[in-house]
């Protein structure tokens, strides 16, 4: 039964083709109430008209949030970690599936820094979190970073190769990682794992249309889509950005399309 559960929430998600574009906002634990984010529900409600398949928030934004996601998927992260430890990248548990399933969730996320000092603890949460998950028939996204002291280059597409092979390999339904910077590498990427490969924004672009390129490159390279959160909620208009990057995970358009979409 709950594998009828996991493909019936997972089947909100994503489209036939198994794209999806997905919006983290839990910046608030790590750093706070940010630009963009100073008031969530308008953020929300921007990034829902504008065509998202998925919202990400912590657990207790979820009260404030509800109203604003219209018919839009929720997934609640289960991963924190702050901007004023001085071990930023030690990610814990604050939270459980089945608080997640109270809370009426289509999935969950956890995020994962493989080659931190504490890669260890952190895997072993996602052993314990993919097997609720599959207890419970919920989806998960494993956020996947190469990150540590001995990580020169978190976009080496054997980093990346590495972490995203990782989460499938630990039970992920979705897998985030960062991009490797050309369609060929990234094919290498998207070749290795099995699960959907959605990528990862980072901190804001200035340029909208280096950033849209690189997500048509992503969905070139066979990738499912995103998991973008500043360059969407940071721009001018979330709504019109969400628009604009749904017209090329969707339906294949053009940057310059996607450009005049944005600029509409």
């Amino acid at each position: 039964m709950t594998h009828i559960g996991k493909a019936r929430r997972l089947r909100r998600l994503v489209d036939a083709a198994g794209r999806a574009v997905l919006i983290p906002m839990d910046h608030g634990v790590s750093n706070g109430p940010v630009d963009g984010l100073v008031d969530p529900r308008a953020a929300v409600a921007a990034v829902a008209r504008g065509g998202a398949t998925g919202v990400i928030v912590h657990k207790g934004l979820v009260r404030t949030i509800d109203g604003a996601l219209g018919a839009t998927p929720l997934l609640v992260h289960l991963s924190a970690s702050t901007a004023l430890n001085p071990r930023p990248n030690d990610k814990r548990l604050v939270g459980t599936v089945e608080e997640c399933v109270a809370l009426g969730a289509d999935a969950v996320s956890i995020h994962v820094n493989v080659g931190d000092e504490r890669e260890s603890d952190m895997l072993e949460d996602f052993g314990r979190v993919s097997a609720d998950c599959e207890r419970l028939g919920m989806p998960l996204l494993a956020m996947m970073y190469p990150r540590g002291k001995d990580i020169r280059d978190p976009h080496a597409v054997e980093n990346v190769k590495h972490v995203t092979r990782l989460a499938a390999e630990l039970g992920a339904d979705i897998v985030k990682a960062p991009y490797t910077g050309s369609v060929e590498t990234f094919r290498e990427v998207v070749r290795g794992c099995p699960m959907p490969v959605v990528i990862s924004g980072g901190p804001r672009s200035e340029s909208p249309e280096a950033f849209l390129r690189m997500v048509a490159d992503a969905r070139a390279a066979g990738g499912a889509g995103v998991s973008v959160g500043r360059n969407v909620w940071q721009h001018a208009s979330p709504e019109a950005m969400t628009r604009a990057i749904s017209a090329i995970v969707f339906k294949g358009a053009s940057v310059d399309d996607a450009l005049r979409a944005l600029k509409a």
